[in-house]
């Protein structure tokens, strides 16, 4: 498509969105549910088939692409994961509305009554890669917090996403909201992205999920505000007082259960005391799973298969079955080589020290910082959100995964009775 016919698309999607956003804000929450609840049960009838007969066509793609295991892992979707989604869109229907919601009301000495009010964002633009899921994720979360959304997929999963819409297209139509309530845009041209990144009159957030190089080229191109996580560089740290029971199942869970997501271990750090009775089993039951093991010159003394980690390597987020491992000097050393590579997502302590435990909650800087508990809960249907639109690693205005309260602002309401300002 040529570029000004390109931009005008977009800005049409955008101007529809817009409008849509304004009757969606004041919907109830009757009707918002009853779309999902529609959403969800066509994606276990034959709407659903059509989605995994779509996503065949995407992971087929990514084969002929050579794209890694762990990657085509992200991308495929089977009847498991499909009704996971259908359950994650139910959770969102059973979770408080936050619009209209009242905070903080008083009467002050003028005599009016002020206070704060929950209220959508408007229109958010989701740019993300390669995982089907977060169309109908931010599809949902969006609809049930009055949002309007815009989805601009990646071309590795388009066909996926645009069934995916499609459903949500239907409720829309059958429950009478606006269609244009959730809109895909329909081409992967990378102009597309950068025309949608600079409506700062019609956008109200943007939200890019995947690699580090999609969310960068969204910040530097965006005249629209951006709610950003570069990459999940986690940690795992087993202190010298670890239960070593504990630290295994935390290690290999949050390493080897899904490790292409952005919630898996990156880089293990051993405290010295306790690596040489811990590390070489812990090592050894990684790579049973096939973990490729990548470590310190102290580890390797410990744990000769394993190849040298030059020091880049622990600022990297490997998405695949790739383990740094590090030895470090207790929880100050751990402490400061998480300050130092740590990427603000998520870290864990595992210990029986209490004192250190609570040290580690306040002193660690990121977005879910936890004890003796794998990494992969740093997510929001493990926390308790529902279905999430992203993890930010910024803090403003949110800080770890994005629920429905994060995609609200709050507005000040104010009653009077004839009242002026002296």
């Amino acid at each position: 498509m040529a570029e000004p016919d390109l931009k005008a698309l977009i800005r049409k999607l955008a101007t529809d969105a817009k409008a849509a956003s304004r009757i969606l804000a004041s919907a109830s929450t009757a009707q918002k549910n009853a779309v999902l609840r529609h959403a969800a049960e066509a994606l276990r009838g034959p709407d659903g088939l059509a989605v995994l007969e779509a996503n065949e066509k995407d992971v087929g793609a990514a084969q002929d692409l050579n794209l890694s295991a762990a990657m085509v892992d992200r991308l495929r979707l089977d009847a498991k994961r499909l009704a996971g989604i259908a359950g994650d869109i139910e959770a969102v229907v059973r979770l408080p509305d936050p619009v209209g919601q009242l905070e903080s009301m008083r009467e002050l000495d003028s005599g009016i009554r002020a206070g704060r009010m929950s209220v959508p964002l408007g229109v958010i633009a989701m740019i993300f890669e390669s995982r089907p899921n977060v169309t109908a994720d931010a599809a949902a979360l969006c609809i049930k917090s009055g949002n309007a959304c815009i989805l601009r997929g990646g071309k590795e999963a388009f066909q996926s996403s645009l069934a995916l819409a499609q459903v949500f297209d239907s409720a829309l139509l059958a429950e009478g909201l606006p269609r244009a309530s959730v809109t895909l845009v329909p081409t992967t041209q990378r102009e597309a992205t950068l025309a949608l990144l600079q409506l700062d009159d019609l956008i109200d957030l943007a939200i890019p999920r995947g690699g580090e190089s999609l969310i960068r080229f969204v910040a530097e191109n965006a005249r629209v505000p951006v709610l950003k996580h570069y990459k999940g560089v986690v940690h795992v740290y087993v202190d010298d007082s670890a239960d070593y029971d504990k630290a295994e199942r935390i290690v290999l869970n949050g390493k080897v259960q899904r490790p292409s997501v952005c919630n898996a271990l990156e880089t293990l750090l051993v405290a010295r005391s306790v690596a040489p009775s811990y590390l070489p089993r812990l090592l050894s039951a990684l790579a049973r799973e096939g973990v490729q093991l990548r470590g310190c010159d102290e580890t390797r003394r410990l744990y000769p298969e394993a190849k040298l980690a030059p020091p880049p390597e622990y600022d990297t987020e490997y998405n695949d079955m790739i383990l740094n491992v590090r030895v470090v000097d207790g929880y100050d050393g751990a402490v400061a080589h998480i300050a130092r590579h740590g990427s603000q997502h998520t870290d864990v302590i595992v210990t029986e020290n209490y004192t250190l435990a609570q040290r580690f909650l306040r002193e660690v800087d990121a977005s879910a910082v936890m004890v003796n508990a794998s990494p992969r809960f740093n997510d929001g249907g493990q926390l308790g959100l529902g279905a999430e639109i992203g993890v930010s690693t910024t803090k403003l205005h949110a800080y770890g995964p994005m629920g429905l309260g994060e995609l609200c602002t709050k507005k000040w309401i104010v009653y009077g009775d004839g009242q002026i300002r002296a």
